[in-house]
């Protein structure tokens, strides 16, 4: 049984944004599979299963968040409420996105929707993480490869992440040149996004009081 990491910063601003976050987070991936174009890895290997099972995108989401979720036993980590949240939360939204976002059929329309959703994925990453209430359970799964094997980060990232691509692209999953294009882009928006979020969480900060130099000694 995994235990919940415990959280001392819990309270109604951070789940609050978590849950905002989470949530535009399954928009923003509605409209990247509705945009046709490409998905990214863990997103191919969730239309791949639709594909093969026809249990519904958002359902399959969640349900691969849980598989892998309960990978990290073996890897003994902890959870957040975040993680927890994601699995719950992103699939869930993501279904609501796909019934209420069209899919357009001008390439136009398609490229447009595809841009506005990779920005809003960034976006709302950013604003799920900001409160530091437990990374995503995939982010989980790279960091807990990283402390048992000790290979590198990214060396698990990459590796877990092709295997996915490469099962989701055989059964049948959505590869393009989207999926190109995330996973060049998603990167470097993220790296701009999340320090925006993290000061906005954050608020402002008191200014430091000035240092007065002492007064010369008197003669």
């Amino acid at each position: 049984m995994i235990g919940l990491a415990i959280v001392k910063d819990l309270s109604l601003k951070s789940l609050s944004w978590l849950i905002t976050g989470l949530f535009l987070y399954g928009i923003a991936v509605a409209m990247l599979v509705q945009a046709s174009l490409g998905l990214a890895p863990w997103n191919t290997l969730a239309s791949g299963l639709v594909e093969l099972t026809g249990i519904s995108f958002g359902m399959m989401t969640n349900l691969i968040g849980l598989a892998v979720l309960l990978v990290w036993i073996p890897l003994r980590q902890r959870p957040g409420v975040g993680t927890v949240l994601n699995v719950l939360l992103v699939g869930t939204s993501a279904e609501l996105g796909l019934w209420l976002i069209p899919q357009p059929s001008a390439l136009v329309a398609q490229i447009a929707l595809f841009g506005a959703g990779l920005i809003l994925l960034a976006a709302a990453t950013g604003i799920y993480i900001a409160p530091g209430l437990g990374p995503g359970p995939r982010d989980g799964l790279m960091t807990g490869l990283h402390q048992r094997t000790g290979a590198p980060v990214w060396l698990c990232r990459a590796g877990v992440e092709i295997t996915v691509l490469a099962i989701g692209w055989m059964l049948g999953g959505m590869v393009g040149l989207g999926t190109v294009a995330e996973a060049m882009l998603i990167g470097p928006l993220v790296h701009r996004t999340l320090p925006f979020f993290r000061a906005m969480y954050a608020g402002p900060q008191p200014l430091a009081e000035p240092v007065v130099a002492p007064a010369p000694p008197s003669c």
